[in-house]
């Protein structure tokens, strides 16, 4: 099949894209327009937790389509009333906003902390926000991310989120005034390089939180829905947050996103959030699709049992070359390189003959995984290998 370059230029141009088309996929595998097949260790940035075209997924999203699509926010609708007790029933929370993107669940829970300061705090509204953190792309998320340079390419930036350092309590401590509201994080920062917050640190911040009278804010966008081993990943903390949110993962490839607040943070009156598209049936039911197959019987299990497959076989390759070791929590993990050669190494793997491998480098010096969360064995083997075929080319 022939590269359709009027294609390309009909698109904005927002990054730089290989000369290839995916035309279907299946699993942990996917196909272009040539026919080439690749392992696919991306899964659109953690996105596609139960890889690429899950037969419940599809079953779901068919059978849902065919009923009813979107009756409008206006109304309730069955599917997402049905997701919304199932994430109650599963986490600390009691009340859920249905949202499209990890973004968008960000920006609701910054406007529902913002209204709380409102009611409760005297007007408070700053959150502190930690360096090197991601919440998205909007204004607001783009100004509470700590991103360098973020603050400046869309200036003006939405005044309010101070920096702090992850895993830094006096950092977050040195912060707080009477214009705070709450505490905002990712437990792993998957943009910074896969940095954990300790389970010691996400202690401590809640029970600073709780000295202060603030809220504490979960960003559980890349790290919810069994990335991490656990449902959410707030739980391996042992900790209840105020307000979490979730994306990627959650609708297991279709745009579906969540705000979720304990009920006594639940103060947004009517007209205060909302959305066309929010919460409709047809995502919805892929949403209870998908988190039916994470709650089943062994599926944790099998998920913490590939992560450790993952981490050993990443600290043998990094005893192998040198590097720098691995890192991360479940299946969100990172290999620190011992070199600037992260680029070259996911051009090689992608580029790879006969079938290519598609993987992530955050940062130059690292390199990040986040497979589907039912990858094989015989997978995480294949890939493992692969990617020592791979660097010793890159590195001859």
């Amino acid at each position: 099949m022939k590269f359709d370059r009027s294609g390309v230029d009909a698109l904005m141009e927002i990054t730089s894209r290989p000369e290839l088309v995916f035309v279907r996929g299946q699993g942990s595998w996917l196909e272009d327009h040539n026919g080439k097949r690749y392992l696919d260790i991306v899964q659109g940035w953690a996105v596609n937790s139960l890889g690429h075209c899950p037969p419940e997924l599809v079953k779901a999203v068919n059978e849902q389509a065919a009923v009813l699509i979107n009756p409008s926010p206006a109304f309730y609708n069955q599917p997402s009333m049905e997701l919304a007790k199932r994430l109650t029933g599963a986490s600390c929370f009691d009340r859920i906003f249905f949202a499209n993107s990890g973004a968008e669940a960000n920006e609701g829970a910054i406007k529902l902390a913002r209204k709380w300061g409102q009611l409760k705090r005297n007007g408070a509204y700053k959150i502190i926000t930690f360096d090197h953190s991601f919440h998205g792309r909007t204004l607001a998320t783009m100004s509470a991310s700590g991103k360098p340079g973020w603050d400046r390419i869309f200036a003006p930036q939405v005044e309010g989120f101070p920096k702090a350092k992850l895993n830094d309590l006096d950092s977050v401590r040195a912060l707080i005034d009477d214009q705070t509201v709450a505490i905002m994080l990712e437990p792993v920062q998957g943009e910074a390089g896969v940095m954990p917050a300790t389970r010691d640190f996400m202690q401590s911040l809640r029970k600073l939180a709780d000295e202060h009278g603030l809220l504490l804010i979960v960003d559980e966008v890349q790290t919810g829905m069994g990335r991490t081993g656990k449902m959410f990943a707030y739980q391996l903390s042992d900790i209840t947050p105020d307000i979490m949110t979730l994306g990627k993962g959650i609708g297991g490839g279709v745009p579906l996103a969540a705000l979720c607040a304990r009920e006594e943070v639940s103060v947004f009156s009517h007209g205060d959030q909302g959305g066309t598209y929010n919460g409709n049936p047809l995502m919805t039911a892929a949403g209870v699709a998908v988190f039916d197959a994470l709650a089943a019987p062994g599926f944790m299990d099998s998920v913490n049992a590939r992560a450790a497959q993952l981490s050993k076989g990443l600290n043998a390759l990094s005893d192998k070359w040198g590097m720098k070791g691995e890192r991360g929590e479940g299946l969100l993990r990172a290999l620190m390189l011992d070199r600037d050669d992260g680029p070259a190494i996911v051009d090689a793997a992608r580029d790879w003959s006969p079938e290519g491998m598609l993987l992530n480098a955050p940062r130059p010096s690292l390199l990040r995984f986040m497979p589907a969360l039912n990858i094989t064995e015989q997978e995480v083997d294949l890939m493992l290998t692969r990617l020592d075929e791979v660097i010793a080319k890159v590195r001859a």
